[in-house]
């Protein structure tokens, strides 16, 4: 996968959670990381978690589900909600 194929991915969809960015370009979550990072520190997109504690309390969440990457001037990122697979809800 080429850079600018995950970044035309994120523009076109302007927030997507990692999972999808795992299973559209079928990578594993570590590579996926790395490669936002490329786009992270430009600040052409960014990153923000589902809620503070999904995924890091009771560990049942997939941090690839509450992970989100939005395009810079994209949604706001308080849009996002818990997921409602989240065993605390």
């Amino acid at each position: 996968m080429i850079l600018s194929e995950l970044r035309d991915y994120i523009h076109q969809r302007q927030s997507v959670p990692l999972s999808d960015i795992v299973n559209h370009f079928d990578i594993d979550e570590d590579t996926a990381r790395q490669m936002l990072d490329v786009w992270l520190n430009k600040g052409k997109i960014r990153k923000q978690l589902a809620t503070t504690s999904c995924g890091s309390s009771c560990n049942k969440c997939a941090s690839a589900n509450t992970e989100y990457y939005f395009w810079a001037g994209s949604v706001t990122v308080s849009n996002i909600l818990k997921p409602t697979s989240c065993p605390d809800n």
